[in-house]
């Protein structure tokens, strides 16, 4: 099985050898490379909250191990040396760096409960935040929406009262139901075995509620779709999903926006 980093056409995401000293693996530099780039490319389509919300990456060959970002740096400062290693007990296991507290309870909780996922992605942007309050929430009224539809769930606002290891557990059941999330009251989540499955699913998570904005500002009751084609469709997108290259397209095409941007997150 290839790595989350490597196709049929090599590296998803070009690296220059590591130099944080000895005992880093090659592939933990290249999820770095890899995790780097994801928070240029939210920068790029504007999902940041300036330093709050974030990404992180499950270590490949350290499965109670992943990289999240310092606590405090812009999403368009990140680069694969400043990103931090922390382990699911919370320790952290780089030299410098500190996590956001919150960041650690929502990714540790989905990485204990969901060993199959390599990626987790949180963002508080306005159309996700704007329809985390409603209800009802997405309703299947477009395309959009039918590359997620089949797998969302909904994750109701933490009570005060929780502790971080309860609201880590619950967030960790509630990733077994589906792998995207709205967070009621708070925003979006999706999570893949590859960044780019996450990344692919949050494109379409972030657009669905972007037309489900606009179609509730129109006055007008939206035209819904018929049950049988968002089942067959429904059925199309998991043939998609099962594919090796799952999310590939759109994560290259988003290395070659960065890249234009003329500065280096693998430093």
């Amino acid at each position: 099985m290839k790595s989350q980093s490597e196709t049929v056409g090599g590296p998803l995401t070009p690296t220059i050898p590591h130099r944080l000293g000895e005992g880093m693996s090659a592939a933990e530099w290249q999820i770095r490379c890899d995790l780097a780039a994801l928070y240029r490319i939210c920068d790029l389509y504007g999902w940041t909250d300036t330093i709050y919300t974030h990404l992180s990456a499950r270590i490949p060959g350290e499965p109670d191990c992943f990289l999240i970002n310092n606590y405090g740096d812009l999403f368009s400062e990140i680069t694969a040396s400043g990103l931090v290693k922390v382990d699911i007990a919370g320790n952290v296991l780089s030299k410098g760096g500190a996590f956001n507290p919150a960041g650690f309870i929502i990714h540790g909780g989905v990485y204990k409960a969901r060993l199959d996922v390599s990626c987790v992605m949180h963002t508080h942007t306005r159309p996700g935040t704007g329809i985390s309050v409603l209800k009802r929430g997405l309703r299947p009224i477009s395309q959009d929406v039918l590359e997620v539809y089949d797998e969302l769930a909904y994750h109701e606002y933490g009570s005060l009262a929780a502790t971080a290891h309860e609201e880590g557990e619950a967030l960790g059941l509630t990733c077994q139901k589906g792998d995207s999330i709205i967070l009621r009251n708070h925003g979006l989540l999706t999570v893949g075995a590859t960044l780019q499955a996450a990344l692919q699913r949050m494109y379409y998570l972030n657009r669905a509620c972007e037309v489900e904005v606009i179609a509730r500002s129109l006055g007008e009751t939206p035209v819904p779709i018929e049950s049988d084609v968002i089942n067959s469709y429904a059925e199309g997108v998991k043939r998609r999903r099962s594919l090796p290259d799952f999310g590939v397209p759109l994560w290259r095409a988003a290395i070659r926006q960065i890249n234009c941007r003329g500065t280096d997150w693998r430093g």
